[in-house]
């Protein structure tokens, strides 16, 4: 059943047309990505969907009462407002119809006979919808959701104005998912999500019942969750089945396809042109009008042949240059029982590391585990508490910060990228052309840049010093999909030695020959990409949870064995104890049949009755008096 549909979708801004035929449908349970280039559109089009924003001309339809979540950018709450405060708004209809339910339930007891059945009947009605809405279940889906996406007891009492962008975003997903809408939007879900959570949240999508749409360049993630790729390109949208790894199979057999017909139509063309031409020379040389009507006819049909558009096989993408410096020594990184703590929290617990040179190694962790610590301390902008982190001899660095800041924002691309270094205007403007810096933009503030941006001119700053060594910290995390394509192909072959911090598994199968995980202060190597780390990982930690059980249990069983004689002593003062109490309560019973035997002196069959429990109740008390005196 189609739930969604947009029929030739037009956006403008101002006299700017940024969207000019948006066409897709999205049938009930789909999974679909959007995917493009930075600034074709992609957010707008979701802005377009949950009705934040505008269009110009063309459909957007709904199936009736479909109800919509958007993952928003910054949202805005009281300032007292915690994060259980935020989470639980996802709540508010569930609340509502309790606290109605409650207000029933005070209604029952105090109704009469006559408006019994209709507070009844109301009560049944609202706890119908309670149990539809979700209501009994609502502390098991919370516990879900937090459990995921890493929110413990500690951070739901923290407040929510005082947590950073991406734990803003991560909170904020957490209410969607709890709000569980028909039609959930998602832009960029997995931007602030460690590896683990962003593996939770890909299978927590895969089940989701309803609709998803996520804006993304995370193509590891649209392969796992995606059942349909939508692609904006010029303005216009396309649709393909599949994941993005079927959708870029696809893309390539139809551009192969379309380049054969457009080659073949061109021969055809080229061939009526030559007829064309031929016949006309004849028609002058014999001074034939015949030749020249054919040519006048011919070229009639020439110009009624609708021609195929050369399609684009590759789209401008950043063009770096490869050149390193001079080779560096064989041990480029040397990491030695490193430590490093922040009060309580400790980071780094004799951390060792040897990265060797041509060595692609990819750092992995948790958020918060000290990545960014460690990389400090190597670059010397952090100190450690003890051990040693240095580079090796003959090293180049070149480093890429997670949040790049230009040292003066008012300047110009031009003049930023000139700084430091001798080169004319015109060569370092052809220079800057290869990182998408054309023509006029070379002029813009670097205040104004984009983070894609600024990833951009920083690595074109970087790789015109040739460095021998490349630290990055999440290198792709503004990059489009093709700039991210390009980076990995640069990467591929770059003479040096690359370490890295990412959570984008597609770069780092692409790009990894080793993964250093960082977990509970140590540094644990797998010799592979991501896919070889995640299957290791996955053994080694199985076979330490064997070896914990098992030596749980031996640790147990021997408790047992030191314990039994105490423990028998224990029991029989616990058995002591339990059967004093019962032979209190039989005596206590007892008594009171004595005054009710008095009582009923005179009525024999009440008499009778009485006399028979006090005869079972003695023969009780009896059995409990020798297991007493037995012990």
């Amino acid at each position: 059943m189609i739930e969604l549909a947009l029929n030739k979708l037009q956006k403008y801004y101002g006299a700017t047309k940024v969207l000019e035929d948006i066409t897709f449908e999205v049938q009930t349970g789909e999974k679909v990505g959007i995917v493009g280039s930075n600034g074709c559109g992609k957010s707008t089009l979701l802005k377009i969907i949950i009705g934040s924003e505008g269009y110009e001309s063309g459909n957007l339809s709904f199936k009736k009462g479909a109800t919509l979540g958007y993952l928003e950018q910054m949202p805005i709450y009281p300032d007292d407002f915690r994060v259980i405060d935020v989470l639980n708004l996802a709540f508010e209809n569930i609340d509502n119809v309790y606290k109605e339910l409650e207000l029933l339930e005070k209604q029952l007891s105090n109704a009469d006979e006559a408006n019994m059945d209709r507070v009844l009947n109301k009560y049944s009605k609202v706890q119908v919808l309670y149990e539809s809405l979700g209501g009994y279940e609502k502390e098991e889906k919370l516990s879900k959701v937090c459990s995921g996406l890493k929110i413990n007891d500690v951070f739901k009492g923290k407040l929510f104005a005082e947590l950073s962008g991406g734990e803003k975003t991560t909170i904020i997903l957490g209410k969607i998912l709890l709000q569980n809408p028909d039609i959930l939007l998602l832009d960029e879900p997995s931007n602030h999500l460690d590896l683990e959570s962003m593996e939770w949240l890909e299978a927590y999508l895969k089940e989701y019942k309803g609709i998803v749409i996520i804006v993304s360049h995370d193509r590891y993630f649209l392969d796992n969750v995606v059942t349909k790729i939508v692609e904006i390109e010029d303005m216009v949208s396309k649709s393909y089945y599949g994941n993005y790894t079927a959708f870029v199979d696809e893309k390539e057999r139809q551009l192969k396809l379309q380049m054969d017909v457009f080659l073949d139509q061109q021969k055809k063309i080229k061939e009526m042109e030559k007829s064309i031409a031929q016949l006309r020379d004849w028609g002058m040389r014999g001074d034939n009008g015949k030749f020249f009507r054919r040519a006048a006819s011919m070229q009639k049909l020439l110009d009624k042949v609708k021609r195929i558009d050369k399609p684009v096989e590759e789209r401008e993408s950043i063009n770096i240059n490869s050149a390193t410096s001079n080779r560096s020594g064989d041990n480029v990184v040397i990491i030695k029982d490193l430590c490093k703590s922040y009060g309580q929290k400790i980071l780094l617990n004799k951390a060792e590391l040897l990265i060797r040179n041509k060595e692609s190694v990819a750092l992995l962790g948790a958020n918060g585990c000290g990545k960014s610590t460690l990389i400090k301390i190597l670059l010397g902008l952090s100190e450690a508490d003890s051990g040693t982190a240095n580079l090796g001899s003959s090293i180049k660095l070149g480093y890429l910060p997670q949040n790049i800041v230009f040292e003066d924002e008012s300047k110009t691309i031009l003049e930023s990228f000139r700084e430091d270094i001798v080169i004319t205007d015109g060569k370092a403007r052809e220079y800057l052309a290869r990182y998408m810096f054309f023509g006029e933009q070379v002029f813009k503030k670097v205040g104004t840049l984009s983070g894609g941006e600024r990833s951009r001119l920083k690595l074109a700053m970087l790789m015109y010093s040739e460095v021998n060594l490349l630290i990055l910290d999440e290198p792709t995390n503004h990059l489009d999909i093709d700039s991210r394509e390009e980076l990995e192909d640069f990467l591929k072959e770059f003479k040096g030695t690359i370490m890295f911090v990412s959570h984008d598994r597609y770069f780092i199968n692409n790009i990894a020959s080793r993964v250093v995980e960082l977990a509970e202060g140590s540094l644990t190597s797998y010799g592979g990409n991501y896919e070889y780390y995640k299957e290791k990982s996955v053994q080694i930690k199985s076979a330490t949870l064997i070896i914990e059980a098992a030596t749980k249990e031996k640790i147990v069983k021997t408790q047992k064995e030191k314990t039994s004689k105490t423990t028998k002593g224990n029991n029989n003062e616990f058995k002591k104890s339990k059967l004093e109490k019962q032979i209190e309560e039989f005596e206590e019973q007892l008594k009171v049949i004595e005054q009710e035997i008095s009582k009923f002196s005179t009525d024999y069959e009440k008499l009778n009755a009485l006399y028979n429990e006090k005869l079972e109740i003695q023969n009780n008390l009896d059995i409990l008096m020798e297991e007493y005196f037995e012990l």
